[in-house]
């Protein structure tokens, strides 16, 4: 498999060499995309038309032409490689035969889906000032109507024709001299696009914000670090707040009947040493849910009060309606980089269900109100203090799944831990541009097993169901689900592998080289279904062998 594999590739590599230059720009053959065909995307799952999938952000596709029974048959159909040797995380779109991606760090680049070729290509150099902290890239974009938005490194939001490419506005939002980033895809809801802000290792003070999505005017803004008169604001000692982090990594979900848009909050700054931002730093490693139309706060709840291990709440916020105790419930599914498994209730915030879905020793359970509570001594110390789970986290930025059959909740996690460190009695100053983080912790306890897995969790208890160890000590790579009851994901050995979603049995994988990045995504063309995953610089789309 693995030889067949690396000959396919190669092949992909010499066509795509043999075939010159991309062509000069042409139009793609793409019908407009209205709110409402987002709305229900799940009608149409031969299409991929949002970062997730859907706003449920469950990652799972209707789409079950690929089964158990023929993955087997799995054969690699074309490869996109990137001319960029930048990180790339992306997950495209794809409308109706047209596929949307990304090249590192911000040039877009519209795909025929069936042969891979360049149909289009839109370039955008970023400000030389632009830095991130975790690689200079932006993981997708949004569509709507003709429209394709993209959110930059240098903190531009622009929106280009869907179908020849050309920009139609395009709006500076921050300054990127001061570290403030984009690297997330953009959620469209209704007429509005919103993206947050990355750079919380650098003291910004961290928003997320809406625009019109035929101007560029921006509609609301709502800052992650609440500031005087706002609530929340006392939870920041002194003007702590003024450089409090709170930056967005990952895009967000969207509940269409209560009309809340809900994201994850990363970080406080600096990341490991609290002691000049005394108190629980609201609304930082939190989930917020925002009003769609006005980016007022509804209600939130804080994973990590006074976090100083670095655990954003970075994870994808999954939706999903399921039977909780014999009724039905509109919950929100969530596995914390602090080794936490929630359940809450979306509709207000209340606390269902936490429990550790790995090892963890920073927190003994959590009170009546679903506070964790704090385990004696698990903070920096000068000497070290081993924590677990380690400074990434039981899981981090790439996405789970929910799948609505078999009614798991599959996670991509890591089994590991680090020693965190306060270096002196006086927290880090801030000098604009520069980190603001504290001392890294460094490598944890060499006794333990450290490895990365595929872990599927029953919802009802967040108990275990099975494990899908990978080769690799930790992992990169999201998780998809299908109707026929099919898994994919990868790891950082470049292994790409389908497993059985009931038992976690392999029943496919080859290796592609270079780590498995980015979350895979499955579509339709002329009734075929394919899959695609992003691994290193390249793209790989695979399909049924005829």
């Amino acid at each position: 498999m693995k030889t067949r594999a690396i000959l396919l590739l190669c092949a992909a590599g010499l066509l795509r060499a043999q075939g010159g230059p991309p062509p000069a720009n042409r139009e793609a053959k793409v019908t407009d995309v209205p709110w409402e065909r987002i709305l229900h995307a799940s009608q149409e799952p031969q299409n991929w038309l949002t970062y997730s999938g859907g706003y449920s952000s469950q990652r799972y596709s209707e789409l079950k032409q690929i089964t158990p029974d023929n993955v087997k048959n799995l054969t690699l159909k074309w490869v996109f490689q990137s001319h960029s040797l930048e990180k790339h995380e992306v997950t495209p779109l794809v409308v109706d035969g047209v596929m949307y991606t990304i090249q590192s760090p911000n040039d877009v680049i519209a795909l025929d889906a069936l042969t891979g070729k360049t149909i289009w290509s839109y370039a955008h150099k970023p400000d030389p000032e632009a830095r991130n902290c975790c690689g200079q890239m932006t993981r997708g974009l949004a569509i709507l109507g003709d429209k394709i938005f993209l959110a930059t490194l240098d903190a531009h939001m622009i929106a280009l024709n869907a179908k020849t490419g050309k920009e139609i506005w395009n709006v500076q939002v921050a300054d990127p001299k001061a570290k403030y980033s984009f690297t997330h895809a953009p959620l469209v809801i209704k007429d509005r696009v919103i993206e947050g802000t990355a750079g919380g290792e650098f003291g910004i003070r961290g928003f997320i914000a809406a625009w019109d999505v035929n101007t560029g005017k921006e509609a609301w803004r709502f800052y992650t670090i609440p500031g005087p008169g706002e609530p929340g604001h006392e939870t920041w000692a002194g003007d702590s707040w003024i450089h409090g982090g709170g930056p967005i990594w990952v895009t967000g979900s969207y509940d269409p009947e209560t009309n809340l848009t809900f994201w994850g909050v990363g970080n406080p700054g600096p990341d490991w040493n609290g002691d000049g931002r005394l108190g629980d730093n609201l609304y930082s490693c939190s989930v917020i849910a925002l009003d769609a139309d006005t980016g007022k706060l509804k209600w939130h709840y804080q994973f990590s009060p006074h976090n100083e291990f670095d655990w954003d709440s970075v994870q994808v916020p999954v939706l999903a309606n399921i039977q909780w105790h014999g009724a039905a419930r509109k919950v929100m599914l969530w596995a914390n980089r602090s080794g936490m498994f929630y359940v809450l209730d979306r509709t207000n915030g209340e606390f269902l269900l936490g429990k550790p879905f790995v090892k963890v020793n920073w927190a003994t359970g959590f009170d009546e109100k679903g506070r964790p509570i704090r385990a004696p001594g698990a903070e920096p110390t000068k000497e070290g203090t081993l924590i677990y789970p380690g400074n990434q986290g039981a899981t981090n930025w790439y996405n789970p799944s929910f799948s609505p059959r078999t009614g798991l909740f599959y996670i991509p996690t890591w089994e590991n831990s680090s020693t965190t460190y306060i270096k002196n009695e006086q927290p880090p100053e801030f000098h604009s541009g520069q980190t603001f983080s504290g001392v890294f912790p460094k490598g944890g306890s060499k006794a333990d097993d450290v490895y990365s897995a595929v872990r599927a969790i029953d919802p009802q208890t967040g108990e275990k169901k099975w494990d899908f160890r990978l080769d690799a000590p930790s992992t990169e790579a999201g998780i998809l689900t299908t109707a026929s009851d099919l898994l994919f994901s990868g790891g950082r050995d470049g292994q790409f592998y389908a497993l059985d979603a009931r038992t976690g049995k392999a029943l496919w994988q080859t290796n592609l080289g270079p780590s498995v990045s980015a979350g895979p995504m499955t579509w339709a063309v002329n009734g075929k279904q394919y899959v695609s995953i992003q691994a290193g610089a390249a793209l790989f789309t695979f399909t049924l062998r005829q």
